[in-house]
Order: C-alpha cells, then structure tokens, then sequence
C-alpha cells in the first residue's frame, strides 16, 4: 500500500508541477477557439468547461484503465512505474498537446494534423490506420456488452442489433444531445466507483508487493508454464489508458470543438488523463490484492472466483465491486462493463465519422451526408463482428491487433508533436522522449509478439535496438536540415 500512495501522490504532483511546466511550453492565450468561430449546432459548440472535463475523461477511459490495470497487475508493481511515469510524461503531455494543437488549427482531426507536419503520405497512412483502429473500437466494444447483457436475458445477437441502433443514433445526433446530457453521469459512477474502492483499500490496508521487494515479473513467477509475457514490451502494450493510448488522439480533438477558453486545456485535457492513471493504479493496486494479496490472494476470499489468477479483468471487475461495495457495486459494475465501452464505442464511430468529413470535405450539417459517410462505417464493423463471432477466439484476436494498433498510433501523434514544438522552436524534448521509447516499444513488439513476426527474443530484441537507433538517425538528420532551411 505504500507504493500505491506514493504513486497516487506523484500523480498530483505530476498534474500540479510537470501539467503547468508543459502547459507554459505551449503557451495558450486569449484567441477565439474554434467552438466559437467555427459553432454549427452539431460538433462545434461551447459547452461548460465541468461537462467537457468530463465526456474527455469518459471518452478516453471507457474500461480501458479497469481492463488495461487488472492485466498489466499480473506483472506485479513494476505497472505502478508505467502508469505514473507514462501517465505523466507520456500520457497527459500527448493528449494535452494533441487537443490544443486541433484548437490552433480550427479543431482539425488526427490525420489533418499529422499531414501538416509528417507530410501528405504519412496523413494518408495515419488516415487509413486511425479509421481501421476507430471501426476495431466500435466492434469490440460492441461484443463484450452484449455478452454480458445476454446473461441478463435475450440473445447476443439483439443485444449487438439494440447497441448498433444506438450507436447509430449517438453518431448523427449534435454532440449536446444525449453525449452532452448522459456521459457526465456514466463518468461520474466511475469516478465514484474508484473512490469508493481506494477507501476500502486504504480501510483495510491489504498486504501487497511492494516496488522495492517485488521489481520483477511476478506473473512469469506464479504460472511459469503459461505465463511467457515479458515486462517489456508486454507491459507497456497492456496498459495503455492509464499510461498513453493513441485513441485518446481521435478523442481531445472532438472536445476541442467544445471548449471556450485555451486556458482551460490544462485541467480538462491534461488533468482528464491523470485523473484516468489515478482509476487505473486503484484497479491495479485491487488487482494486486486480488491476484497476489498476503497471506491469501483476494480470489480465494472472494466466492465464485474459482479460475484464480485467470480470473479475467470483466470477472474481477464484478466480483470485487459485489464483494467490496454490495449492490451499490453491482450497479456500478454493470455500468463500467456495460455502459462505459458502449460510450467509449460510439465517440470512436462519430470521430471516424468527422475524420472522413474532414477528410472529403464535406459539410455534416446535412443529415444524408453523415448517412453516406456513417454506412460504410457500420457496414465495416459489422463485417468484423460477424467474423469475429464466428471464431471462438475472434474477441481476442481483434483485441490483440487493436491493441498494438491503438499504441502504434501514439508513435505517428508524438513525432507529430515533436515536429510541431521543433518548428515553433519549444522544448522538444518533452515529445520526443516518449516518441522514441514508444517507436522502441511497438517495434519490438512486433518482433517478439507471436501475433506478429513471433522471432526469438535473441533476434527480436536487437531489431528492436535497431528501431531506436534507426528513429534517433532520422530525427538527427531532419532536425539538422530544418536548423539549416530556416537560417
């Protein structure tokens, strides 16, 4: 536990102190924000700054700091340094920036931003990708509610129809509609859910690893016989919300189309995703007790826990919140299983829906223009639902590939984001640290990963070394003959 307050504490420190250091880095001011310059009625409209806070908190999240913490956990508290130092120098610092470049540029999406600074073939490149990984989104995000609403009564199959109705909905519909009015409520019963939990673990005050006794695999150490992940890459691959998610690049420009005042990007884009690493080291840190707990792990505790170490992450969620909080949990548990991944699914289709647009440039005040775009959209996912639940494991392998996917993206947002702060002549280094150790992490992953290329770790390893170097070349080269272009 006292790891757990110790990172708890430098994750405020790390909002208080590094948040205004990278806020001064950027410099906002008083210039109109394109929510006024730009109001439409539809995805550009000033809504209150506690509103916006909190659709940006829920959008990025959805269950991916819940799932994302109960999986990396089984690592030990060597995830306690991931989401604290990838929260705060990574995590919050990408998706501050992210969000207040798309207000200097007129609340542009993604792919635009990437294009002005990476070029026209990378915008494309990003284009494609971010629109696959968006679709992913949605169609993992539709199975796993409807799997767990069929347990409740009906068929997988009408739950997907009645969660698709809805998506469709949510999507065409001004934002101010039902995510504006509803979504500050499912954020704010997972914020309580979290709370709640911290306050019964500092009640009980459970005996858990510790970083200084246990900086080490401990998941390898407990199943050897099928526990093969290593702490690198696997770790950083595992949790992302909570640490740095490149989906959280298509989520901040959607509220920067919302927000009145630069000055407020500081508490709602930066201080969103620290209050997202603070849910994700609570669940780890419950996980922790749950799968590692002295002198007896939480799942022997705990009735209906009977896979154990293999308990998976929407099962620990339900037991703990039922055990833990009582029928206050139980609701809190379905809301975060059910209600939070369908949130987090129908923001990804209306950020795919606006990057289209933006990309065709097509005005989405008209309602068949949406339609057009939002078709393929959906017809797209539903190919890949069907598929996926066809296969017996197609959850898993759509997850699998969305969550390399989802931190290959964060690759492409920091080098634009270090191209950005080397032209306007900032202090770089804020990016291009995480871009560097994030190019390292994806690219040795894709090389060990048995998803992927599956090599040796003798090989893949030092291909991954050569990545970095690779990446550390180029940028040296670009950044010579920029310094040279503009003397």
């Amino acid at each position: 536990m006292i790891s757990f307050s110790v990172s708890l504490v430098a994750l405020i420190l790390g909002y208080l102190l590094y948040g205004r250091f990278v806020e001064r880095v950027f410099g906002p001011d008083d210039r109109t924000t394109p929510a006024v310059a730009k109001a439409d009625g539809l995805d550009f409209m000033v809504l209150p700054n506690w509103k916006v806070f909190m659709i940006q908190f829920l959008n990025i999240a959805g269950t991916g700091p819940i799932f994302g913490a109960i999986m990396g956990a089984k690592f030990g508290p060597v995830a306690y340094l991931w989401i604290v130092f990838g929260c705060i120098f990574a995590g919050a610092t990408h998706d501050y920036l992210c969000g207040m470049l798309s207000m200097r540029h007129d609340g542009a999406s993604l792919p635009e931003m990437v294009g002005k600074y990476l070029g026209k073939t990378t915008k494309n490149v990003t284009l494609v990708f971010t629109v696959l990984l968006l679709i992913m989104v949605g169609t993992v995000f539709v199975y796993s509610p409807a799997e767990i609403l069929h347990s409740l009564g009906g068929d997988v199959l009408m739950w997907v129809i009645i969660i698709f109705a809805y998506y469709i909905i949510a999507t065409m519909l001004p934002i101010d509609k039902i995510i504006g009015k509803i979504y500050p409520l499912f954020a704010l019963s997972l914020l309580f859910m979290a709370g709640a939990l911290m306050v019964v673990l500092y009640v009980n005050w459970p005996q858990l690893p510790e970083l200084w006794s246990h900086l080490y695999n401990m998941g390898a150490e407990a199943q050897p016989e099928k526990w093969t992940d290593a702490i690198f890459p696997a770790l950083f691959i595992t949790i992302a919300c909570g640490a740095i998610s490149g989906f959280h690049a298509t989520q901040s420009p959607l509220m920067a189309r919302c927000v009145k005042s630069e000055r407020m990007g500081r508490p709602i884009f930066y201080g969103a995703m620290i209050t997202e690493g603070v849910v994700a080291l609570i669940w780890a840190t419950v996980s922790s007790w749950f799968f590692y707990g002295a002198p007896t792990p939480g799942y022997e505790l705990i009735a209906g826990a009977d896979k154990g170490f293999y308990t998976s992450a929407p099962a620990v969620v339900n037991l703990v919140c039922r055990d833990w909080l009582g029928v206050v949990g139980a609701v809190l548990a379905m809301l975060g299983v059910v209600a939070a991944p369908i949130t987090s699914g129908d923001t990804a289709f209306r950020s795919a829906r606006l990057i289209v647009a933006e990309w065709l440039k097509w005005n989405q005040r008209p309602i068949a223009k949406r339609l057009y775009i939002c078709i393929p959209l959906f017809a797209c996912s539903l190919s890949m639902l069907y598929w996926q639940m066809e296969n017996p494991d197609g959850f898993n392998t759509i997850w699998q590939y969305f969550g390399w996917s989802n931190q290959a993206l964060t690759v492409f947002v920091l080098w634009t984001l270090t191209v950005y702060l080397v032209r306007h002549k900032k202090p770089f280094f804020i990016t291009l640290i995480p871009a560097l150790f994030m190019t390292t992490v994806c690219s040795t992953f894709l090389f060990v990963s048995k998803q992927a290329f599956g090599l040796p770790g003798e090989i893949g390893y030092p291909c991954g070394a050569v990545c970095f170097v690779i990446a550390c070349v180029w940028f040296t080269m670009w950044y010579r003959k920029y310094q040279q272009s503009i003397k």
